[in-house]
């Protein structure tokens, strides 16, 4: 199964990190299928990468806790709605 989650990056005490689709199975620092996104909780600024997003979401990849709460704030869940409707 994919997941969307975090993994750490940055330096001590100034933690930044990335949104990753990967396979459940590997570490939070292990190899990753696809860079998605990117977070910074210091300054709280996000980047999607939206299409991709959509296409693990679309695909069954399930988001963990934390990267579902960005993606709500972010509006990530409505683009996935409409997404859903046109193929309807």
């Amino acid at each position: 199964m994919v997941k969307l989650r975090l993994t750490r990056c940055g330096r001590k005490q100034r933690a930044v990190y990335r949104i990753v689709a990967t396979d459940v199975r590997s570490r939070r620092e292990g190899k990753d299928l696809q860079k998605v996104g990117f977070y910074d909780p210091i300054k709280n600024q996000t980047y999607f990468n939206v299409p991709a997003i959509l296409y693990f979401l679309e695909k069954g990849a399930q988001p963990t806790g934390t990267v579902q709460d960005i993606l709500k704030g972010a509006g990530v869940f409505k683009e996935l709605d409409s997404n859903q409707t046109k193929f309807n």
